[in-house]
């Protein structure tokens, strides 16, 4: 196996982020002041793959491509690819179809987080040469995602991929399709053979089925590490915790009268002042704190402004502010220039998921 190319999935309309996403990507909402899709390019070019594409909708498309460029920052080649509507995976490939040719290669869901990476995997499917392989793991939901049935095997090892059912009703195992992907070129006439599910859409677990049955060998890898969806504010959150989990402190900002706990990055611009923060945090740059506290697992965009006010395992995006609050904002996820403010009535408790440009007073 030796051309390998990267194809990133980023269209889609984020339904399940929104307010969020009416005005922004979902792909571009940042997990530890970085976007979710910078993940995956970065995963990519780690992975030795340095030509990848990526599936963008006409409405948001203009917003990735003016936040990754030319990939050049990322050490890769992005070449664009718009998919006019958001019919399946399986017909994203198809709509790739024309990049990929004949080429092996990695599909990377663009809202996804995967713990380590896609190095050893890459390198697994380089040696071995599967027709695919498929990532799958343990999930407590598993009528929410793609579903694996494998063939029994000795203790110890993994049987082949018998069966797939995206989102069953009743499903007959817990192992979840992970949003990364490994394929070859059989996999376009797969996607081709196939037609659309119930709910409108080429489904990539058909495509993959029909390898199955027409003899392809699809290889299943179990992954132990976290994978996350970040397609919901939970997932965002617990996302944002486990990255900040294993960030290194570095302080590049000012700090006046403030008390750093932890493992905190304070970036270049941002001034602390009689403030207390608590890691694992990120406070982004150009970011004003003063007379607060921010708890574990927050992550501070840049430019925003807390003023008399806790926070905690929260996010807030680029020019976010949080001021005067008699209570403490936590588990929270703010927009851009998003505000946040007492009014004159106290209030016992915040919980906030606010869209762009909002502005909210506490009465």
């Amino acid at each position: 196996m030796n051309s390998l190319k990267g194809l990133i999935l980023s269209g889609g309309k984020g339904t399940r982020l929104r307010p969020i996403t009416h005005t922004s990507a979902k792909q571009l909402v940042p997990v530890a002041n970085k976007p979710v899709l910078f993940y995956g390019i970065e995963a990519m070019a780690q992975a030795g793959i340095d030509d990848v594409g990526i599936i963008i909708a006409p409405e948001t498309g203009g917003e990735i491509e003016a936040a990754a460029g030319d990939g050049s920052r990322f050490g890769v080649r992005i070449t664009y690819i718009l998919q006019h509507e958001p019919l399946g995976l399986a017909h994203a490939v198809l709509t790739a179809e024309p990049f990929l040719g004949r080429d092996a290669f990695v599909m990377y869901l663009g809202d996804n987080l995967l713990q380590g990476g896609i190095a050893d995997l890459v390198q697994a499917f380089r040696e071995h040469s599967p027709d695919a392989l498929i990532l799958l793991t343990p999930v407590p939901d598993p009528e929410n995602y793609g579903v694996a049935e494998l063939a029994d095997a000795p203790a110890g090892e993994v049987g082949r991929v018998v069966r797939l059912v995206e989102k069953p009703r009743d499903p007959a195992t817990d192992l979840a399709l992970v949003g990364v992907y490994m394929f070859t070129a059989p996999i376009h006439d797969a996607a081709r053979a196939i037609e659309p599910s119930a709910r409108g859409e080429l489904e990539i677990t058909d495509a993959i089925q029909y390898l199955v049955d027409d003899g392809q060998r699809v290889e299943p890898h179990i992954v132990r590490g976290w994978w996350k969806d970040t397609g919901r504010l939970e997932d965002m959150l617990e996302a944002n915790r486990l990255i900040l989990d294993n960030i290194d402190a570095r302080v590049e900002g000012e700090l006046v009268d403030s008390q750093i706990d932890g493992r905190v990055v304070v970036e270049t611009g941002a001034r602390l002042e009689r403030t207390t923060v608590r890691g694992p945090a990120i406070i982004g740059a150009g970011s004003t704190l003063a007379d607060c506290y921010i708890g574990p697992y927050t992550a501070v965009g840049e430019r925003c402004t807390i003023r008399n006010a806790e926070v905690e395992h929260s996010i807030l995006l680029e020019g976010a502010a949080v001021c005067d609050l008699d209570g403490r904002m936590e588990s929270s996820l703010l927009g851009r220039n998003v505000s946040v403010r007492r009014g004159q009535r106290q209030p016992r408790a915040y919980r906030f998921m606010v869209g762009d440009n909002s502005d909210i007073s506490i009465l």
